[in-house]
């Protein structure tokens, strides 16, 4: 769990550095800047997606994924856990609290560095992955609280939650993580960056509900076991 705490302590400490700045920015200044983390988001998850090795798989489990996600409104669970969260701050809240929230915890928790980082940590005490991993949350959080506000600080909880249960569940899960079963998760990790990006930017009509393709993240697991089990 200690790699889980570091994480999210940086995350929480980047956010209040960005908060302090963050009035000093002018409006022309914060837009460049959201503009140029969106750009940077959608890089990562492009250069995670192309390293597929079966393009089908990432086709398929975005697609089932985001049918399980649509089924269990993970997205409208998100967007509620943050109104709440804004309603109890009150004033405090900002206007941008929950888009801070939802975009910063999709951000900080989808990725193969979260996943894989969270088992060395776990099975052999090794917190070299998360370590690097919170340096760039950290450098994120900084940017996205000062543009997005004081939600962004509330998504070092869910990095904490997540990550926690990931190290926790490691000794589990190991077994069915095969170097190509990590290769595709990170590739539908990548494709929800995009997304990502693509909310940050503004570039859909309506916001890509990336949340509810999170069921996706385990579905190459999935795909791998069965293919086991059917010999291929």
């Amino acid at each position: 769990m200690i790699a889980a705490v570091v994480n999210a302590v940086v995350v929480v400490l980047g956010g209040l550095i960005g908060l302090l700045f963050g009035g000093r920015l002018q409006e022309a200044h914060t837009k460049t800047i959201v503009a140029g983390l969106g750009i940077c988001v959608m890089v990562i998850g492009i250069t995670s997606a192309i390293e597929t090795s079966n393009i089908l798989i990432v086709i398929l489990c975005i697609a089932l994924g985001t049918v399980l996600g649509e089924l269990l409104r993970i997205e409208d669970r998100l967007d509620s856990l943050g109104d709440w969260l804004k309603a109890r701050l009150g004033r405090h809240g900002g206007s941008r609290f929950t888009e801070g929230f939802v975009t910063a915890s999709l951000l900080f928790c989808v990725g193969s560095m979260a996943i894989m980082g969270s088992f060395d940590a776990g099975l052999r005490g090794d917190y070299q992955t998360i370590f690097a991993k919170s340096a760039l949350d950290g450098v994120m959080a900084v940017t996205f609280a000062a543009t997005m506000g004081v939600g962004v600080l509330f998504s070092g909880a869910t990095v904490l939650l997540y990550q926690g249960a990931l190290t926790l569940l490691a000794a589990l899960v190991e077994p069915l993580l095969s170097p190509e079963v990590i290769v595709e998760l990170s590739a539908v990790g990548g494709v929800m960056l995009i997304g990502t990006g693509i909310n940050i930017l503004g570039l859909a009509p309506q916001r890509l509900k990336v949340g509810n393709m999170l069921p996706a993240m385990v579905l190459p697991v999935v795909w791998f076991a069965l293919s086991g089990w059917f010999g291929g």
